[in-house]
C-alpha cells in the first residue's frame, strides 16, 4: 500500500519543498491541489508543467491527483463552462503524469434526482478525453453526496471504467454511513481512500491520525482486503483551518500510524 498526503494541509508551499517534504517523510505520492492561489492550477504553460513533472521525479515522488474543485452536480446553465473546468483538470493531470483528477459533487439543496442526472451527464461527456489521457476521473464523497450510496447513484448513471470515487472517510462518517456499507458500495469503483482525523462530528479541525474520533483502523482494514497496490492519502485540512497545528512536523507519526493499521490488517 503506498501513502501520500494532500497539499491541502501545506497551503501554499512551493513545490520543491512539497516534494523534499514528502521523500525525506517517507511518504510515496502528493495529492496536488490545484487551485489559482496554489503553485500547481490549470493555468500553468507547458514549461511550468514540465518542471513539476521534473521536481516530484528528481525526488522519487509520485504525483497521485490533480485535486480539482469542479462541482459537477451544481447548477449551472453554462455548460461549456464546465465541460471546459473538467478537461481542463484532465489534461492538467495528463501532463503531471497524474492517474486521477478529484472532482466535488456540489448538488447544493437540488432534488437528488436532478443532482444525479446533472452530474452523470458531465462526468460521461469528460470520461472519453479522460480515457485518451491516461487520467480517471473521481467524485469525492463530499457535501450533497457523502455517502458512499450517494456517489454510486452518479457512478452507477455514468457506468464508464474512467470514471470512480474517493472514499473521503470523514464525510462518510459525518453521513451515518458504517465503513462496511461505504467500502462495499465504494469498492468496483474506488480510486484510492482520504484518511484525516478529527475530534467530533461538531469540531471538524484537524487531528494528528489516531488522536480523534474516525473509524480509521476499520476503514484501512477494508481497504487493505482489496490489494497492496492500493493509496492512502492523508488530508489534513490546515487550508480551512489556519491555526491547527502545521503538518510537517506530524506527517512522519502519521506515516508510522498508517503503517500500523496496515499491519494490523494483514
Amino acid at each position: 500500500m503506498n501513502l501520500a498526503f494532500s497539499t491541502l494541509g501545506v497551503p501554499g508551499l512551493p513545490i520543491p519543498e512539497v516534494a523534499a517534504l514528502a521523500a525525506r517523510t517517507g511518504y510515496q505520492g502528493v495529492e496536488l491541489r490545484a487551485h489559482p492561489e496554489e503553485p500547481v492550477h490549470t493555468g500553468l504553460d507547458a514549461r511550468e508543467r514540465a518542471s513539476v513533472v521534473e521536481e516530484f521525479a528528481r525526488h522519487g515522488i509520485r504525483i497521485l491527483t490533480v485535486a480539482g474543485y469542479a462541482r459537477v452536480a451544481a447548477e449551472d446553465a453554462d455548460e461549456q463552462s464546465k465541460g471546459r473546468e473538467l478537461d481542463d483538470l484532465v489534461l492538467l493531470a495528463r501532463d503531471l503524469g497524474a492517474p486521477y483528477v478529484r472532482v466535488f459533487p456540489g448538488g447544493g439543496e437540488q432534488d437528488p434526482e436532478a443532482a444525479d442526472a446533472t452530474a452523470a451527464r458531465r462526468l460521461a461527456a469528460a470520461a472519453p478525453l479522460a480515457a485518451e489521457s491516461g487520467v480517471r476521473i473521481l467524485l469525492e464523497t463530499h457535501d450533497s453526496h457523502r455517502t458512499g450510496a450517494d456517489a454510486m447513484r452518479v457512478l452507477g448513471l455514468v457506468g464508464h471504467p474512467q470514471v470512480g470515487a474517493i472514499w473521503d472517510v470523514m464525510h462518510t462518517w459525518l453521513g451515518g454511513e458504517r465503513p462496511v456499507t461505504s467500502h462495499a458500495s465504494l469498492s468496483p469503483h474506488l480510486g484510492y481512500v482520504q484518511v484525516k482525523d478529527i475530534a467530533s462530528a461538531d469540531d471538524t479541525t484537524p487531528l494528528p491520525l489516531g488522536a480523534g474520533v474516525l473509524p480509521l483502523g476499520e476503514c484501512v482494514g477494508l481497504y487493505a482486503g482489496d490489494g497492496d497496490d492500493g493509496w492512502l492519502c492523508w488530508e489534513y485540512e490546515k487550508r480551512w483551518y489556519p491555526d491547527a497545528p502545521d503538518l510537517p512536523g506530524l506527517l512522519t507519526a502519521g506515516r508510522a500510524h498508517l503503517e500500523e493499521l496496515l499491519a494490523q490488517a494483514r
